[in-house]
């Protein structure tokens, strides 16, 4: 026994054990890791798509933002920098059409959008990968349609929402020439993300302000205001009495002063 241990101990003493060992490990390791990505290997697929995916909107990126908001989205004299904004604010700006735009000292506003859906998420996962920040929305959130409560996000879309949208979602005017826009026709995503991420003059709307329940009630509610229908005809912005008031005072005020001309040149 004794001959045995001493025998070993002398091959530990050998100049090439140490390199030997070091060897062993390695190949350990590249066995190990070789067995493992072979068990694992969709994620590691989806970090491969995922490169690719950042590549090609870094690319968009330099044709068609770059401009504004700096080669590496450091922002600019005329843009703001959109390191740590997150894909979110990505996917709403550019997926409403409001980006990019012409005149950055304008408000901007929703248009045909110029990316197309896949374009968009490569842009999103470029910004994304700069900074952490609000993730885009996908359809596996937006279950409001069985999870949301049309009271409750009515309730909700008074109290946080209506002084800038108006009660029932169609828009208004703010200060500085600025305005809400209306939120019909508006896709739930991007109604979504337009709360987390806060675009314009709008304030963002964090997980403990409205929850994320709260979120899909709201959105519930803005559906059914806007599939709701106008009964007494034209809904005039739906803000109540104050243009149904303007719309018969001046047309029946116009309407008076038309007779009341007729009459005198019928009178001669």
């Amino acid at each position: 026994m004794n001959f045995g241990f001493k025998k070993v101990a002398s091959y530990r003493r050998h100049r090439f054990a140490a390199p030997a060992l070091i060897v062993v490990a390695l190949i350990s390791l590249g066995t190990t890791f070789s067995m493992a990505s072979a068990l694992t290997g969709g994620p590691h697929m989806v970090g491969a798509e995922q490169t690719t995916l950042v590549q090609e909107g870094k690319e968009i990126f330099a044709r068609g933002c770059s401009s504004c908001h700096g080669i590496n989205a450091e922002g600019g004299n005329i843009a703001p920098a959109l390191v740590g904004v997150g894909a979110a604010a990505v996917d709403f700006q550019v997926g409403t059409g409001r980006m990019p735009m012409a005149d950055m000292s304008q408000q901007a506003m929703r248009k045909r959008p110029v990316y197309n859906a896949e374009q968009t998420a490569a842009l999103a996962a470029y910004v994304a990968s700069l900074a952490p920040g609000p993730a885009a929305v996908n359809d596996a959130q937006l279950t409001f349609e069985r999870d949301g409560n049309t009271a409750q996000g009515g309730e909700l879309f008074r109290t946080n929402c209506a002084m800038c949208h108006n009660f029932a979602g169609q828009g208004g005017a703010l200060s500085q020439g600025k305005y809400a826009p209306t939120l019909m026709g508006v896709e739930p995503k991007h109604i979504y993300e337009a709360m987390i991420t806060g675009p314009q003059s709008m304030p963002v709307f964090s997980d403990k302000v409205i929850t994320p329940a709260e979120k899909l009630s709201i959105i519930k509610w803005i559906k059914a205001a806007e599939s709701e229908p106008n009964l007494g005809g034209a809904s005039l912005g739906r803000v109540g009495p104050v243009t149904e008031g303007l719309l018969v005072w001046t047309l029946g005020l116009g309407i008076l002063i038309g007779i009341a001309v007729w009459l005198a040149m019928k009178a001669r």
